[in-house]
């Protein structure tokens, strides 16, 4: 007798969800008072970043498409939770303060947000000073080829996505000026808040979590509008190379969307922007760290 799946089962199908099969490594930072940070290891690689004109919600910032050819690094395996902020934010000051708890939507397992930009700089600054590794905000290009983790879909799902698997507006406007929907998935719910990490228990296939939806993730990168003269090597687009400080106020990339946004702004190709100095977006910016392979030996 075949038994009629149930509606979960049913959109599982529907998503084709890649769940990672590799077996993951990683390593632990310990920051005291049982506060951990478990970075994964991104394998080295090459791939094509951007979206396919063709596909839905693509942005003319998102092409041209182009090959770009990334070292072996660690990721933070979820976005900077709000008990590693507070953590390190007690840490002696590099070059800004940091507020202790500046989240809006409190609670410790869930990520940091309300962040700027040059906040996430001084928590990366800080942290290399106390583990003695170099950690930073991601580049642009480092950020996407972890998200896709070898995928070409929209998503690392597949080729949709449900609020069943990933924190974001999955509501229809009642009067059609927008869909909570993307491709041939269903709509879903609208949450309004935060979720915890890896609370969906859904990872990419190189053991990443909550990269679609949750916060935007904050990255290296100056902002371009396209990618025309984009680095093929992976590191970040810079327009100049030694400007990478707090007084630096050109505006930069954030990535993978949030609980806010629609699915078509969560996608592995889409782009955000914001001035770096800047707060406004409460509950909405958070961000995740990344270490040079080679200084974790």
């Amino acid at each position: 007798m075949v038994m009629a799946q149930t509606s979960k089962e049913q959109q599982q199908s529907k998503l084709n969800i890649k769940r990672h099969r590799r077996q993951i490594q990683y390593f632990t930072e310990d920051l005291g008072n049982g506060i951990t940070l478990d970075m994964v290891a991104i394998p080295g690689g090459t791939f094509v970043m951007g979206s396919p004109e063709t596909e839905e919600g693509h942005r003319d910032s998102e092409s041209p498409q182009h090959q770009v050819t990334v070292k072996s690094f660690f990721m933070g395996k979820y976005p900077v939770t709000q008990a590693q902020w507070q953590a390190v934010a007690a840490l002696p000051q590099v070059n800004r303060e940091l507020k202790p708890n500046p989240s809006y939507f409190k609670k410790e397992d869930r990520p940091v947000d309300t962040v700027s930009w040059s906040d996430a700089v001084e928590f990366c600054e800080r942290l290399s000073q106390h583990t003695k590794r170099p950690y930073r905000l991601p580049s642009e290009a480092q950020w996407e080829y972890a998200c896709r983790a070898g995928t070409t879909t929209p998503f690392h799902f597949g080729e949709t996505i449900t609020t069943e698997f990933a924190n974001y507006n999955g509501t229809d406007d009642q009067h059609g000026g927008w869909k909570g929907s993307y491709g041939n998935g269903p709509s879903g719910i609208y949450r309004r808040e935060t979720t915890p990490v890896g609370s969906f228990g859904v990872g990419n296939d190189f053991g990443l979590y909550d990269m679609h939806g949750n916060v935007w993730e904050w990255c290296a990168d100056h902002w371009h509008d396209n990618y025309e003269g984009a680095p093929t090597d992976g590191t970040a687009w810079l327009d100049e190379p030694d400007s990478n400080n707090e007084n630096d106020n050109k505006y930069r990339v954030w990535r993978g969307g949030s609980c806010y946004t629609l699915p078509k702004n969560c996608r592995s190709g889409s782009r955000g922007v914001f001035n770096p100095g800047l707060r406004d977006l409460v509950g909405n910016i958070g961000f995740r760290v990344v270490c040079a392979q080679e200084w974790t030996q």
